[in-house]
């Protein structure tokens, strides 16, 4: 897996669109004793390159590393699965995944409290991604696979 840092975090988000992409599965893992890491399977939309063309499709896997704070919750009238809108960002010393992102006003930039106030987020010391080929191995049998 790909590391992040919080330098490269812009370019890595105007590679990808997260916003009207899917979850396929939240892992919650615990490597060593004492320690948490969060992975976010997701089918999204690579940006457009030229216009005119078809954005391609990815799987992308965010994996959370040192997680210290998340919350995996549902409520009856959100949408299950379809990313209406995402947040990844860092703060004190934490990179956060958010994926039911709450609207901003233009310029404003997403503080702590917009993160936790999530139903869907993780915060952890280290960012990892991978982009795995859409249709490969992980959604072969899957019959939810968009």
């Amino acid at each position: 897996m790909n590391r992040l840092t919080p330098n490269d975090l812009p370019a890595f988000l105007r590679k990808y669109r997260l916003a009207g992409g899917r979850v396929r599965r939240v892992r919650v893992l615990h490597p060593r004793p004492k320690e948490v890491a969060v992975e976010f399977h997701l089918s999204v939309r690579e940006a457009l390159k030229e216009l005119g063309g078809e954005p391609r499709a990815v799987r992308l896997v965010l994996r959370l590393e040192g997680v210290e704070e998340y919350r995996l919750q549902m409520r009856p009238n959100q949408p299950k699965a379809k990313i209406a809108d995402a947040r990844v960002g860092y703060l004190n010393g934490l990179f956060f995944v958010n994926l039911d992102a709450w609207g901003l006003e233009p310029g404003e930039q997403p503080k702590l409290h917009d993160y936790r106030a999530s139903e869907v987020y993780a915060g952890g010391r280290e960012l990892l991604w991978d982009e795995r080929p859409h249709g490969g191995p992980e959604g072969e049998n899957d019959p939810g696979a968009a």
